[in-house]
C-alpha cells in the first residue's frame, strides 16, 4: 500500500537533489569563464523551450530501443545547441545529465524491485541480494570498457555518421533476431529470478556494444537476454533496472566532473527543466513500452530505426547536421 506514496516521495526527492547538485557542483569541476556577451548567447542557445524539447527527446527515447544519444545528438545539431567551442562541452554534459530524469522514472516504475534490491544490500532479502549481484556483474564490462575508451568514443563515434550507421544496423538486428524470438510469447522463457551469473555477464558484454552511440543500450541488452532464453517481460525489466545502475554511474561521474561547467554556461534553471521533463516523459514511455511489448514484438522499433537512419543520412548529405 505504501508503494505509490513512497514512489512519489522518491520522485520529489530526486528533483530536489538534482537541483541542489547543479546549484553546488563539485569544487574540483572545471570552470568556464565567459564574457557577458558569451553568457547571454549561451542562455539563448539553451532556452527553456529547447531544454524542454531535449527533455522530451531524452525521456521518450532513453529506454525505447532506438538510442537516446543518437536522437539527442541530432536534436542538438538541428537546434544549434553546443555548436560553439565555448558551449560544446557543456552541451555534451547536459545530454548526459538529463538522463537522471529517465533514471528516476525507472525507480518510480520499479519501486518494489528497487526496495527488494536495497533490502538485499542490507542482508534482509536473499532474492534481492542475488539480483544485486547479477546486476553488478552485468554492469562491469561496460563500466570498464567505457572508462578505458571514453575519449576515443567521444572523438570518433559521437558524430551523425556513425550514429546513423548504428541506427541502421540495430534495425536490421531487430528483424534478424528480435522478430524470431518474440514469436514464443512475452511471458515464455526464464523469469527474472532465474537469471544466472553467466547470463548477467553475457548481457553485460552486450551492453558494452551500446558504447557506440546510436546502438541503444536497451536494444542490445533486451536482445541478449532473449537469446539467453529469458522471457520478454524479464528481459525488459532487467534491461531497465540495469540501466538504472549503468546510466546512474555515468551521469553522476559526468556531473561531478563537469557540473560546474554546465552551470557556468547554461545556468541552473533550464537544465533542471530538462531533467523534470525527461522524468515525466520517461515515465510515460516506460509504462507504454511494458504494455506494448506484452502484446506486440520489436518490429515497430526496427522499422523506426531504419527510417530514422535514412533521415539521418539525408540530413548529413544535405549538410544540415
Amino acid at each position: 500500500m505504501l508503494r505509490r506514496p513512497l514512489a512519489i516521495v522518491a520522485a520529489c526527492v530526486g528533483v530536489i537533489a538534482f537541483a541542489l547538485m547543479l546549484a553546488a557542483p563539485a569544487a574540483s569541476a572545471s570552470t568556464v569563464h565567459l564574457t557577458p556577451a558569451q553568457t547571454r548567447a549561451a542562455r539563448h542557445e539553451l532556452t527553456a523551450t529547447k531544454a524542454t524539447v531535449l527533455g522530451i527527446v531524452e525521456g521518450v527515447t532513453e529506454f525505447l530501443p532506438i538510442s537516446s544519444t543518437g536522437h539527442l545528438l541530432y536534436a542538438e545539431r538541428l537546434m544549434h545547441v553546443g555548436d560553439k567551442p565555448t558551449t560544446k562541452d557543456a552541451a555534451d554534459t547536459y545530454t548526459i545529465v538529463i538522463q537522471l530524469g529517465a533514471i528516476l522514472a525507472v525507480i518510480v516504475v520499479f519501486w518494489g524491485r528497487i526496495v527488494e534490491i536495497f533490502q538485499g544490500l542490507l542482508g534482509r532479502s536473499a532474492e534481492g541480494r542475488r539480483l544485486l549481484m547479477v546486476l553488478l556483474i552485468a554492469f562491469l564490462p561496460a563500466a570498464i570498457i567505457g572508462f578505458a575508451f571514453e575519449d576515443k568514443i567521444k572523438d570518433h563515434l559521437l558524430d551523425p555518421g556513425p550514429v546513423a550507421a548504428a541506427w541502421l544496423v540495430g534495425g536490421l538486428a531487430i528483424f534478424a533476431i528480435g522478430t524470431r524470438l518474440h514469436r514464443r510469447g512475452a511471458t515464455s522463457g526464464k523469469p527474472l529470478e532465474a537469471i544466472t551469473n553467466r547470463d548477467a555477464l553475457i548481457i553485460g558484454f552486450a551492453q558494452a556494444l551500446a558504447l557506440w552511440p546510436g546502438t541503444s543500450r536497451s536494444l542490445v541488452t533486451i536482445l541478449a537476454a532473449l537469446l539467453l532464453d529469458m522471457s520478454l517481460v524479464a528481459a525488459v525489466e532487467f534491461s531497465f533496472i540495469l540501466g538504472l545502475l549503468t546510466l546512474g554511474a555515468a551521469t553522476l561521474k559526468d556531473l561531478a566532473t563537469n557540473g560546474k561547467q554546465l552551470t557556468d554556461v547554461y545556468g541552473t534553471l533550464n537544465p533542471t527543466i530538462g531533467f523534470v521533463v525527461a522524468f515525466v516523459f520517461a515515465l510515460i514511455a516506460i509504462k507504454w513500452m511494458i504494455t506494448y511489448l506484452q502484446r506486440h514484438g520489436l518490429e515497430v522499433f526496427g522499422w523506426y530505426r531504419i527510417i530514422v537512419a535514412a533521415a539521418g543520412i539525408g540530413l548529413i548529405v544535405a549538410g544540415t547536421v
